[in-house]
């Protein structure tokens, strides 16, 4: 009897990419505990975060790429609706204004259009599989630009690359010339100097910085050059656990955060980060092959499109704390703290195990 109410509990669980999500995670409270200061109340808190992530997964898991399909266009609308709210009444928070009031509850709606962007756009591309021609993804494009504008008027630069990112690799997946993104390339190269004037003067000190950041070495550059020292002094093989100094005494800004992977590099060094790493590209080979035997245009388009965000969020954030890109405000995927945006990355992989363990059950 329990083995059979394990198996119905576990059949939409994808056991590969499960394991290499826990291994990840179980890696990712080793180093809060020491970024934090050994602060188990951090560490409480986090696997809270985890245990409520990981059931809105389940969930996510055992509602069928169908059922997804339909809900795709309310869930943008909701959305976007929510953004609305955000513009006119939202909550504003060090400047910006990303939340919004509904009723005894607070929500960010930005986090959810991570989801329904992408699942919005497979679900208009899916009905134009046959011939989706340049108007198509404009239209795709314009569906795209609506939500992502209002989040950099929040501003939220961080959050709007991201859903531009999803949303663009649902249109390249669904066939967009490579004629086109070389002339985007050029028309943007060719607009930058009044792109720049549309920038918020912070957002522009962030991108000089990452050429030098020595211009304001206490200010706008600490950031970059704390991290940089800490990835630098981990050496090869690191300077070991809860042994960071960076981090440890305090120098290392935002270290639970946006900048963990400092902490993680400074103590577990170029040996560590190479299997953190390679941890990473586990879950996106499997999401990968996920989206390539997907049944249908639908499946195929969002499970590419999840993966290939989670590989922006890995590769903007270790830029990041890198030096070679501005910084933007993303964390690390599943190693950073906070609760918001685990609980987005995990229903995320909830769908491509739905799309997985769902196509087996039907082709059975």
């Amino acid at each position: 009897m329990m083995s059979k109410l394990l198996k119905r509990l576990v059949r939409h669980i994808d056991g590969f990419l499960m394991g290499s999500l826990i291994v990840t995670m179980i890696v990712a409270l080793c180093v809060l505990y020491s970024a934090s200061g050994q602060n188990m109340g951090r560490i409480a808190t986090q696997m809270v975060n985890i245990s409520v992530a990981m059931s809105l997964m389940w969930i996510a898991a055992n509602i069928s790429p169908q059922h997804l399909e339909r809900i795709a266009l309310p869930a943008y609308v909701i959305g976007v609706l929510l953004l609305l709210g955000v513009f006119f009444f939202g909550e504003i928070s060090h400047g910006a204004r990303r939340w919004l009031h509904i009723g005894v509850a607070k929500i960010q709606p930005s986090e959810l259009m991570k989801i329904a962007v992408p699942m919005l756009l497979a679900w208009y591309f899916s009905r134009r599989e046959a011939a989706a021609s340049l108007k198509d993804h404009a239209i795709g494009a314009v569906l795209l630009a609506i939500p992502v504008g209002l989040i950099m008027k929040q501003p939220d630069l961080g959050t709007s690359l991201l859903i531009a990112s999803s949303g663009f690799y649902v249109l390249f997946l669904a066939g967009l010339s490579w004629r086109l993104l070389i002339g985007a390339a050029v028309s943007i190269g060719v607009m930058a100097p009044i792109l720049w004037t549309m920038l918020h003067d912070y957002q522009r000190k962030r991108i000089e910085i990452l050429f030098d950041p020595y211009q304001d070495p206490l200010g706008a550059g600490y950031h970059t050059i704390q991290a940089s020292i800490a990835l630098g002094s981990g050496g090869i093989a690191g300077k070991g656990w809860l042994n960071g100094t960076q981090s440890q005494l305090d120098f290392l800004p935002e270290r639970t955060t946006d900048f963990i992977f400092a902490v993680f590099g400074e103590e577990f060094g170029l040996l560590g980060n190479v299997l953190l790493l390679l941890l990473f590209t586990l879950i996106i080979g499997r999401g990968l092959m996920i989206a390539a035997q997907a049944q249908n245009t639908f499946s195929r388009l969002l499970a590419g499109s999840i993966t290939l965000t989670f590989f922006t969020y890995v590769f903007v954030n270790i830029g990041m704390v890198s030096g070679i890109l501005p910084v933007v405000g993303v964390p690390l995927p599943l190693i950073s703290y906070g609760g918001t945006s685990l609980v987005t990355l995990l229903l995320g992989f909830g769908i491509l195990m739905s799309i997985q363990t769902h196509k087996k059950l039907v082709t059975s």
